[in-house]
């Protein structure tokens, strides 16, 4: 627990020196503070942010009241977004990866198509998904789909093909074969490569998700600073970025924690 928190500290001291620069340059007005306002006023509005609207008057449920804020709900719509789309995508991606990786026939097949389509960012499909989708969260999920299906695909596909040689040889000497070899030797020998390909992969979702929000959706991170936007609310904007910074930080921290448990066995260690 000591190295941890030693760990957060010395994580934390990049961050502390670029937030005394920025209050020296604000401070001492050497930008305009419409461009780029003091930590003390972005702190405020992210504070004004995160709080109800209205105080509390006694009707109803407080703690409904408490998580009433502009943030909380923004962030649980960006969140929705993000876990659905990339169920969709990488739900999608994981079987085609381990068909592609353990059989020459298809990736012969699919192989083509996937390496023509893999270039084209996602958010060039945002005209299309509007067209086809409307507004709302259908078009903004089928962005975070598309944007979490490759890495989890290539890295699916990465870790079957590069199974060591070593792993097959001895399995087929002790006579594996077929389903066997496949369930007990290639899946397990590429867990690692998909749950990197998984972890790139909802970090994608989480950032073509404010992308989607900016022009389909009328909630989330994305629109809120999309909104500040268009009204000259620079503090509230990066506010805004903060919140969607914090919560990338804790998706990233929670699949590192998830990754380190499901892998123990990979490096060598107890369950």
């Amino acid at each position: 627990m000591k190295v941890a928190w030693r760990d957060v500290a010395v994580g934390l001291v990049v961050p502390a020196a670029l937030v005394l620069v920025w209050h020296i340059v604000t401070y001492r007005g050497w930008v305009n503070p419409q461009a780029l306002p003091s930590p003390e006023a972005v702190a405020r509005k992210w504070v004004e942010y995160l709080l109800p609207l209205q105080p509390y008057d006694g009707n109803g449920s407080w703690l409904a009241w408490a998580f009433s804020g502009e943030l909380i709900h923004d962030a649980i719509g960006s969140m929705y977004r993000v876990l659905l789309g990339f169920a969709i995508g990488g739900g999608l991606a994981l079987p085609l990866g381990l068909a592609m990786g353990a059989s020459a026939h298809a990736y012969r097949l699919f192989n083509v198509l996937v390496q023509i389509i893999r270039p084209v960012p996602p958010i060039a499909y945002i005209p299309l998904s509007m067209l086809w989708f409307g507004l709302g969260n259908p078009p903004a999920i089928f962005l975070i789909s598309l944007g979490a299906f490759f890495p989890v695909l290539i890295n699916t596909i990465a870790g079957v093909r590069q199974v060591d040689g070593i792993y097959l040889r001895a399995a087929r000497n002790l006579g594996a074969t077929g389903p066997t070899m496949f369930l007990r030797v290639i899946l397990p020998a590429a867990v690692p490569s998909i749950l990197a390909g998984v972890r790139i992969g909802i970090g994608t979702a989480f950032i073509v998700v404010i992308v989607a929000e900016m022009v389909a959706v009328n909630n989330g991170l994305g629109f809120r600073i999309s909104e500040a936007r268009e009204y000259f609310w620079s503090d509230k904007i990066i506010a805004g970025m903060i919140s969607i910074g914090l919560l990338g930080l804790a998706i990233d921290v929670g699949m590192d924690r998830l990754n380190n448990h499901l892998l123990r066995w990979h490096r060598g260690l107890e369950s």
